[in-house]
């Protein structure tokens, strides 16, 4: 179905009451009161109208809302935080089946696990499971949804020492296209609890989540801050410290404008070990330079992934793209501080994260996530509040074309835009062919087509 179609969509009285009989949760459509606030999304550049949202109470209004989209031809939207900068959390005329309400949570502190639903955001999950001491891999802003974020694979402040979010994952409770109810795990259905561990939201809508946990007690994180006179070398030192970077120790760069209107380089750190063995290991960080500003502290993991919050609020206009370099070259060095010297927004960030330890020492083939070599994954986030677009868009475009010559093919579909059939393809490399295999198995008329789209191969175009 062709965008300008997606307008002209329409539902009729006779629909609507059929499918609010059914519905635990809540029926959302133009005209209700509750219209405006349930179609914005936390991206305030993505304004689009959907024909309906389904707030859903439960798997079962799930698989009423996919039951619902199919038989019209309706374009389905998932939502879970609300987070895809693309966009793909909304639709324009299309049906929105949003998780947020679904926030059921059971942690078992026995076993180390927890059980959770796909409507929770990172710093609800755990603020539930540090009540045990427990914690898993999660991202840096604490409102992102689990969902996305697991699904496409999770980088963040454990993962050199417990791996992705992905990989932290034991079982997926997903309802496929055809409204189906199933367990994926390394028992049942081995396939495609491949595919949800990195693949994105291609293969069905994932329910619940059961996530292994790990010990976590007080961490020392937070940042310290340079002048961006100082860029240069700075990110040389970083280069260097980050090489012999223990599992306990995850440290990210960022070019950024402090509050204060400065243009300044920040290294932001997260050290899950032994406190005092933690402050041996950010000495060198704390000494060089020295720094502007230390907000190095011990503080608790929750703490610890609501760091950058303020700095990424809802409702700002935000677009996104990433690279994936083996090493910080002096060429990358020099392209990555450039271009952010010519940040068109205060709000626009260059963060630098680290990628090591125990997630790169997983197999590239053992999950769809492909990106398992120590490396660097810069994302240039153009963030603004009014005026133009365009100049705050085309900021991104360059900052990102100047590192294609040096980037690895596969990258961290989480960090791209909608860039198109051949980048996606790129993005999952190897794995590639096996996705597509996955997909024609499970949606071979691509149902779910709102995400990093990964096209069947055996049924013609569905003209979306």
């Amino acid at each position: 179905m062709i965008a300008s179609q997606m307008a002209d969509i329409q539902i009729g009285d006779s629909d609507l009451a059929k499918l609010r009989q059914v519905l635990q949760g809540e029926l959302v459509f133009p005209g209700d009161t509750a219209y405006e606030q349930a179609r914005r999304v936390w991206n305030g550049a993505i304004d689009r109208r959907p024909a309906g949202i389904v707030r859903c109470a439960d798997a079962n209004d799930v698989q009423r809302a996919i039951e619902f989209a199919r038989r019209r031809d309706w374009p389905i939207a998932v939502r879970g935080g609300g987070h895809s900068t693309a966009g793909f959390s909304t639709s324009e005329g299309g049906l929105v089946i949003d998780l947020s309400p679904m926030k059921s949570i059971r942690v078992d502190p026995e076993t180390s696990t927890a059980q959770a639903q796909a409507g929770l955001t990172l710093g609800e999950l755990i603020q539930e499971t540090q009540r045990y001491g427990l914690a898993t891999t999660t991202g840096i802003v604490s409102d992102t949804g689990i969902a996305g974020l697991t699904l496409g694979g999770g980088i963040g402040w454990l993962a050199a020492q417990y791996g992705l979010t992905c990989d932290n994952v034991s079982a997926f409770e997903v309802i496929t296209p055809d409204g189906v109810l199933r367990r994926a795990d390394p028992d049942e259905n081995p396939d495609l609890f491949w595919g949800l561990r990195g693949g994105g939201g291609n293969f069905g809508i994932v329910t619940n989540f059961h996530y292994r946990l790990h010990d976590v007690g007080p961490v020392l994180a937070g940042m310290v801050i340079h002048p961006m006179a100082q860029a240069r070398k700075a990110l040389r030192f970083y280069r260097d410290y980050t090489a012999t970077a223990p599992d306990e120790l995850t440290a990210y760069a960022a070019l950024l404008t402090t509050p204060e209107g400065e243009r300044a380089i920040a290294f932001i750190l997260c050290y899950a070990g032994e406190l005092q063995e933690g402050e041996r290991i950010v000495k060198p960080i704390r000494r060089w330079g020295p720094p502007v500003v230390d907000l190095l502290r011990p503080m608790s993991y929750l703490e610890a992934i609501s760091l950058i919050d303020a700095a990424n609020p809802a409702g700002r206009y935000y677009a996104e793209k990433g690279n994936t370099v083996p090493e910080l070259k002096d060429e990358v060095i020099d392209i990555l501080v450039e271009n952010a010297s010519a940040g068109t927004s205060p709000f626009s960030v260059t963060l630098i994260q680290h990628l090591h330890g125990v997630a790169t020492r997983i197999a590239p083939h053992a999950t769809a996530f492909p990106v398992r070599k120590e490396c660097y994954v810069p994302v240039h986030i153009a963030a603004w509040e009014d005026g133009d677009a365009a100049r705050h868009r085309q900021w991104l475009r360059t900052s990102t074309d100047a590192l294609r010559p040096f980037e690895l093919k596969e990258t961290y579909v989480n960090f791209m835009s909608e860039e198109g059939s051949a980048r996606v393809r790129s993005a999952y490399g190897a794995n590639y062919d096996r996705l597509v295999a996955l997909k024609n198995r499970y949606d071979p008329d691509n149902l779910f087509h709102l995400n990093q789209n990964i096209k069947p191969n055996i049924s013609p175009d569905a003209g979306w």
